[in-house]
């Protein structure tokens, strides 16, 4: 695998750090290691900044250094939650052939799966493969060029927080961004539990940024409780949707730790820097020679039920034992 950048590349890898518009800032490019000095080249595709996914690239920038001690170029790139923009960031590492390339959440991963078939991928923050990629009877192996860690935290149990923590909800409204694969997929399972527990759903999307608010008060003004999965734009805009949402008294469940800080009362969630971590030494694994179409995307083991209490408190929501407060 070549290391060396032609100037040309160099240009572009440069050119692609954007200023962030929306709901956060941007993120260039990164290297604990000089190009000139290092062995191997990693390019880093990370969709948006926000801490989950910032927490997921550092575990996995954290785990290839302790591993390989000055070995590795990072190539930090951020797409500021533009889609296509992934895909000029992944054609950019295609065209420099960088040695593995670290795609963080869905659309980075499925652009960098456009980009190259022969470059090593790995995804982190994915919610499930099988979707992100279109495979059919998906079994936990692409079996291509591409592997990675998924942050998939049980929805069956997400789900029925809603009933736990909010017994008196009748209408339960489920919000979550129309670009994201993913996020249509949790809502799907999400809204299978909430009916056979005999709630009523409602769906809501936002194309992006821009309508989040308005779409968050209409949710809130029409059901007892609000449903968000685990989706990059909501996460990016938590602030926004509790603004919209704060003084409707409407709890939120989230599937993800950061949302639910932002604006959230509960989740059943993962820790993204273990998960980014775990993506790391896969990383090495690779960097190092094993073959990664052999080998099988990898799960976070323990999620935990973690609380907003001053959101709870501010709702009147009883709280049980086992559930941890946000940090």
């Amino acid at each position: 695998m070549k290391t060396k950048k032609s100037l040309i590349a160099i240009v572009l890898s440069a050119a692609l750090t954007l200023s962030f518009t929306g709901c956060g800032s941007a993120q260039g490019t990164s290297s604990s290691t000089s190009a000139a000095d290092a062995k191997y080249t990693v390019g880093i595709c990370q969709l948006t900044q926000h801490p989950s996914l910032d927490a997921a690239t550092k575990g996995f920038m954290d785990a290839i250094e302790e591993a390989l001690p000055g070995q590795v170029a990072f190539d930090l790139q951020n797409a500021s939650n533009d889609i296509p923009t992934c895909g000029v960031i992944c054609s950019g590492f295609a065209a420099n052939q960088v040695d593995l390339i670290l795609a963080n959440a869905t659309p980075s991963l499925q652009a960098a799966a456009a980009a190259t078939s022969e470059i090593p991928v790995l995804g982190t923050a994915i919610t499930e493969y099988g979707v992100a990629l279109d495979l059919e009877n998906f079994t936990g192996v692409v079996g291509n060029n591409i592997s990675g860690t998924c942050d998939l935290a049980p929805l069956e149990q997400q789900a029925g927080m809603i009933s736990q923590l909010v017994p008196q909800a009748e209408n339960v409204g489920i919000l979550y961004s129309s670009s994201e694969a993913n996020s249509l997929y949790q809502a799907q399972v999400v809204e299978e539990e909430l009916k056979k527990a005999g709630l009523n759903v409602n769906i809501y999307t936002f194309a992006d940024s821009n309508d989040v608010s308005a779409v968050a008060a209409t949710a809130a003004d029409e059901n007892d409780a609000l449903y968000i999965p685990t989706d990059n734009t909501a996460a990016s805009c938590a602030e926004a949707i509790h603004n919209a949402v704060g003084s409707k008294n409407v709890p939120i469940i989230t599937g993800d730790a950061d949302t639910c800080r932002g604006c959230g009362v509960a989740s059943f969630c993962i820790d993204y820097y273990e998960l980014g971590r775990t993506t790391g030494k896969m990383a090495v694994r690779v960097l190092e020679g094993e073959d990664v179409s052999k080998m099988p995307v990898e799960y976070y083991e323990n999620p935990v039920k973690m609380v907003n209490r001053t959101q709870a408190q501010e709702l009147n929501i009883q709280v049980p034992e086992d559930y941890t407060d946000l940090d």
